[in-house]
C-alpha cells in the first residue's frame, strides 16, 4: 500500500532563478494552479463569448456561478459589497477549480498545502484591514467595541474581539487545508486497501469489495466537500468584507 502522504509532495520541474539565496522554481503546484486559471478563463470568458440568448450548458454554468456569487455577496455584505464582486468571484472559482482538479487521479491538490490557503486567507484579511481603515478611518476600530456592553467588562470583550479578528486568517486557511488533506489521505488509504487485497487473488477480491465501496462513497463525499469548502471560503470572505464596509455592531 503506497504512502498516503506522497501525493502531497512538491515536485520541481524547472528552476527559474534565484532570489536572496532562495531558488525560484516552477513546480507541480504552480502547474495545476495555472491549469485552474486556464480552466476558469475558458469557462467564464470562452463559454460566454457568444452571449447566446438561449445559453448552452457551459454558458449556463458560467452564468449560474456568476449569479450564485452575486447573491451570496448581496445577502451577506449588501449592495455595497458588490464592489468586491470580481475579488470574491475570483477566489470562489479558483478554490473550486483547484479542489475539483485534485479529485482527478494522478493530479495534484493545491489546496492541501497550508501555504496556499494561508496566502489566500491573508490576502482577504489584509484587504479587509486596508479597506476598513481607508473607508472608515479610526471608526473601523468600532468593530472591536460592541455597543451596549457594560463598561466593567468592556476591556475583556474588546480583547476577545481583537483576538477573534486576528485569528481569522488561521481558521479561514486551516479549514480548507485540513478538509482537503484529510479527505485525500482517507481516499488513498482505502484505495490502497483495494489494491493490496486484490493482489491475493479470488479470496482477496471478496475482501476488497468493502473498501472499494467505501472508496466510491468517499469520492462522492469529497466531490461534495470540494464544492462546499469553496463556498465556505467565499462566504466567509463576504462576511469579513462586510465588517470592513459596516464596522459597527
Amino acid at each position: 500500500m503506497g504512502d498516503p502522504i506522497h501525493q502531497f509532495n512538491i515536485i520541481k520541474y524547472i528552476t527559474l532563478g534565484h532570489f536572496a539565496g532562495h531558488e525560484i522554481a516552477f513546480t507541480n503546484s504552480a502547474l495545476f494552479m495555472a491549469i485552474a486559471v486556464l480552466g476558469i478563463a475558458l469557462l467564464m470568458i470562452g463559454a460566454t463569448r457568444g452571449r447566446a440568448l438561449v445559453p448552452g450548458r457551459l454558458q449556463s454554468l458560467a452564468e449560474m456561478s456568476y449569479e450564485f456569487v452575486a447573491d451570496t455577496i448581496r445577502s451577506t455584505a449588501g449592495t455595497e459589497g458588490m464592489r468586491f464582486f470580481p475579488f470574491v468571484l475570483s477566489i470562489f472559482m479558483f478554490v473550486l477549480f483547484m479542489n475539483l482538479i485534485g479529485l482527478i487521479p494522478y493530479t495534484f491538490t493545491v489546496t492541501s498545502h497550508i501555504v496556499i490557503t494561508a496566502s489566500l486567507a491573508l490576502m482577504v484579511f489584509l484587504t479587509v484591514v486596508i479597506y476598513g481603515f481607508w473607508r472608515n478611518g479610526l471608526r473601523f476600530l468600532k468593530l472591536f467595541v460592541p455597543s451596549g456592553i457594560p463598561i466593567y467588562i468592556l476591556p475583556l470583550v474588546t480583547f476577545i474581539e481583537v483576538l477573534s479578528f486576528l485569528s481569522r486568517p488561521v481558521s479561514h486557511s486551516v479549514r480548507l487545508f485540513a478538509n482537503m488533506l484529510a479527505g485525500h489521505i482517507t481516499l488513498k488509504v482505502f484505495g490502497g486497501f483495494v489494491v493490496m487485497l486484490g493482489a491475493f487473488g479470488v479470496v482477496g477480491w471478496g475482501g476488497a469489495v468493502l473498501p472499494l465501496a467505501m472508496t466510491i462513497a468517499l469520492t462522492a463525499l469529497e466531490l461534495l466537500v470540494a464544492v462546499l469548502q469553496a463556498y465556505v471560503f467565499a462566504i466567509l470572505t463576504c462576511i469579513y468584507l462586510n465588517d470592513a464596509i459596516h464596522p459597527g455592531h
